[in-house]
């Protein structure tokens, strides 16, 4: 096969019931456009019987969003690297957006704007938020489907392996080599963490997190506290 244009590195754990969905508005690009590396991180559900028919590869690396992701990186073939969660949809035509941002725009990354796919009034003030937060200040978020392309990304060393905020520290690695390129079309995200913990409630803990972060915080204590979990309970590599 040629080398593809993107490589889309999807990192999983546990996600048999939502990877499918996911990858399925991939297919049609699969080939010299994109490729599709699913990146299992120890499931215990079938995810990666689940992935094999609809994706490139499918690798096993050390449980975290930042190890899956640069493992993936490491044998990805693209020119352009996007990192897409496994309960995020990627719009309609997502290819060409990314090569306009990169290619014709001249970024060195980006994003999308994104939409929270439930219902409840307060989803559409958070997501409003979210973009327009990420647009003032040149930072993402991993549910907002980054982007780069591979030399950006390996010059400022991949994803630093912490236990969260990893999409933070890269979106400010890559935003001291350029601004990124705010794509407006959506990509929709799962809002179930919103509404199993309440919205207020879930805005407020993302807020303590990312102004602790900022402060300086141990990543490992703020996945702790984003998770509720006693820290005995927590092993330091649980991502």
């Amino acid at each position: 096969m040629d080398q593809p244009a993107i490589s889309v590195i999807v990192p999983v754990l546990d996600e048999a019931a939502t990877l499918p969905r996911a990858l399925a508005p991939l297919q049609s690009a699969r080939g010299r456009t994109a490729e599709i590396i699913v990146v299992d991180g120890g499931s215990r559900d079938g995810t990666p019987r689940a992935a094999h028919a609809l994706s490139d590869r499918v690798l096993s690396a050390p449980c975290g969003r930042a190890r899956q992701m640069n493992a993936g990186a490491e044998v990805a073939g693209g020119r352009a690297l996007l990192f897409l969660h496994a309960d995020t949809l990627l719009p309609s035509g997502w290819p060409a957006m990314v090569r306009d941002a990169l290619e014709v725009r001249g970024r060195e990354w980006g994003r999308f704007d994104v939409r929270l796919d439930g219902a409840h009034p307060m989803l559409r003030v958070v997501e409003r938020a979210m973009n327009l937060r990420s647009r003032l200040s040149g930072i993402a978020t991993g549910d907002q489907a980054m982007f780069a392309t591979r030399a950006a990304f390996e010059a400022v060393g991949g994803f630093p392996g912490i236990a969260l905020m990893e999409d933070i520290a890269l979106s400010r690695a890559l935003r001291a080599r350029s601004r990124p390129a705010c794509v407006r079309t959506v990509v929709v995200t799962s809002s179930r963490r919103w509404e199993r913990n309440g919205i207020v409630r879930t805005i407020a803990l993302m807020w303590r997190l990312r102004l602790r972060y900022t402060l300086g915080a141990d990543p490992d204590d703020l996945a702790r506290l984003y998770r509720g979990v006693p820290a005995a309970r927590i092993r330091r590599s649980d991502r």
